[in-house]
């Protein structure tokens, strides 16, 4: 059996806590990889590695910096069908979906490597007589970042490699289910030069996230995950004194009004709903149809939806693969089976799927939920499956409401031909994040990533600019020299005396 161990000032450092996880291969159910777990104590040794690594690695030329993620950016892109492989193998979701997670990684990497424009601060001469002020950028220091599972490669490369840009040294703690992509970025990042303990990884649960959010040489945590975990992560760890962004979860609706393209909503919905087997907080899980488009828009949303392939990841026709565990796989189907006791009309029900020679996998099909009511569970929850429940909104101000009315705020979208409904929309949502016949709006790497409400905790979102203040902090120098004419007597510079 796969044995994963942790990376600690530049190598793998055996775990020794005795304590293991498991990591199965959701397309069999089979376990096939031993995580091990680290101690409080393992965890102290990774952030010893980084506080050492951290006093010349603050000092490095930004040259010297730049020079290093534009080697790691190369390997990554070399490596980028084996880091898939291997998100397809501990996560489950299809080849061409990892290669996806990982060119999305890859454009943080790209924006770390430019990040000689990000880093200038700003300079203004002769204040005051003779003074000047300049506004500097400088580093934190140690800084961690605690990752989920549904996407192993993506989210660590949306923190470390902004961080290590800035000047800091990083500690990493992945999710427990799919350790193996994060050790691989960061063999790859020694590879590329990045000097021993700038980078480190240590696996573990609840005993390694604690022990980050109170230690006192880590200066600042990011985190991604469920709004619970996140509320927890936010108020643990700025208690100890600490910077924190907690990004949590999210109920994304999509609004469609009367004019919109019902084939088009109809398309954004499925890949929106059901992609990546609907875990990704970004999915769109809650469909507003407006005035009468209601039954067309669900018909052809089932349309599309039966066709979908489902099968493993390693398969290329597969187009949606299984669910990471199997009490993640109960529980998304709980949701389904509870739905018509609360008033929905199931319109699809996924949870009786199978795949054939895979039938011990942690297999659901979609599901597809109508006139679903706001106080029901499949609604108010965020299920992180492939469900979809449709609600009906009278008008473009009750569907709004609605909206608004939700403790979310992550993501939203509204399909419409209507330029005038549309501003109206992306100004009066609450939501972070907002698509104009967009279903999924993540931001390009140069903007920042992040929602309203339940769904941040923090002041910052994660990188583009938000990432590069968030893990920096800002000094404000006042200078004030003396002219050379001025130097003391017997001293020459050169420059004339003033009579």
């Amino acid at each position: 059996m796969k044995t994963v161990h942790h990376w600690i000032g530049g190598k793998t450092v055996e775990g020794t806590s005795g304590d293991w996880g498991p990591v199965t291969d959701p397309a069999t159910g089979a376990v096939t990889t031993q995580v091990a777990l680290a101690s409080a104590e393992e965890v102290d040794s990774a952030v010893a590695a980084a506080k050492a690594a951290y006093t010349t690695w603050r000092t490095s030329s930004l040259a010297q910096r730049t020079a290093v993620l534009f080697r790691y950016r190369a390997l990554l892109d070399a490596r980028r069908d084996d880091i898939a492989a291997l998100i397809t193998a501990e996560h489950g979701k299809v080849h061409s979906d990892a290669l996806g997670e990982v060119a999305r990684g890859l454009e943080i990497v790209e924006l770390a490597c430019g990040i000689t424009t990000q880093l200038k601060g700003e300079l203004s001469t002769q204040v005051a007589g003779r003074v000047d002020v300049a506004a500097i950028r400088q580093p934190l220091g140690v800084v961690a970042g605690i990752t989920p599972f549904n996407f192993p490669a993506m989210v660590p490369m949306w923190m470390f490699p902004l961080a290590i840009a800035c000047g800091n040294t990083f500690v990493l703690k992945p999710s427990e289910k799919d350790p193996s992509a994060a050790n691989l970025l960061a063999e790859l990042a020694a590879e590329a030069g990045l000097p021993d303990g700038v980078l480190n990884v240590v696996h573990g649960d609840k005993v390694a996230v604690d022990t980050l959010l109170a230690h006192p040489d880590v200066a600042a945590v990011s985190f991604v995950g469920s709004t619970p975990v996140a509320r927890h992560i936010h108020a643990t760890a700025t208690a100890h004194g600490k910077r924190v962004q907690a990004l949590g979860g999210a109920k994304n609706h999509m609004l469609v009004l009367p004019d919109a393209d019902l084939d088009a909503a109809a398309d954004a919905a499925v890949s929106a709903a059901y992609g990546s087997a609907g875990e990704r907080c970004m999915a769109i899980s809650a469909v507003v149809a407006v005035g009468s488009t209601g039954d067309e828009l669900v018909a052809k949303i089932r349309e599309r939806a039966e066709k979908i392939r489902i099968g493993p990841g390693t398969d290329p026709e597969s187009e949606m693969g299984p669910l990471i565990t199997k009490a993640h796989r109960d529980k998304v189907a709980s949701y389904v089976t509870g739905a018509a006791a609360q008033g929905a009309e199931v319109v699809l029900d996924g949870t009786g799927h199978t795949v054939e020679g895979y039938e011990d996998g942690h297999w659901i099909g979609l599901s597809l939920l109508d006139k679903v009511s706001t106080d029901s569970d499949a609604y108010r929850d965020e299920i992180f499956g492939p469900v979809l429940v449709v609600l009906r909104a009278a008008t473009y101000e009750e569907g709004v409401a609605l909206i608004n009315a939700s403790p979310y705020g992550n993501g939203t979208a509204v399909f419409t031909r209507d330029g005038g409904a549309a501003r109206r929309f992306q100004l009066e949502v609450e939501a972070g994040m907002v698509g104009v016949n967009v279903p999924i709006p993540v931001p390009v790497g140069y903007h920042s990533f992040g929602g309203w409400k339940d769904s941040l905790f923090g002041d910052h979102h994660i990188y583009g600019n938000d990432g590069v203040h968030f893990y920096t902090r800002g000094k404000v120098v006042t200078t004030r020299w003396p002219d050379p004419s001025e130097a003391p007597a017997g001293v020459d510079l050169g420059f004339p005396r003033n009579h």
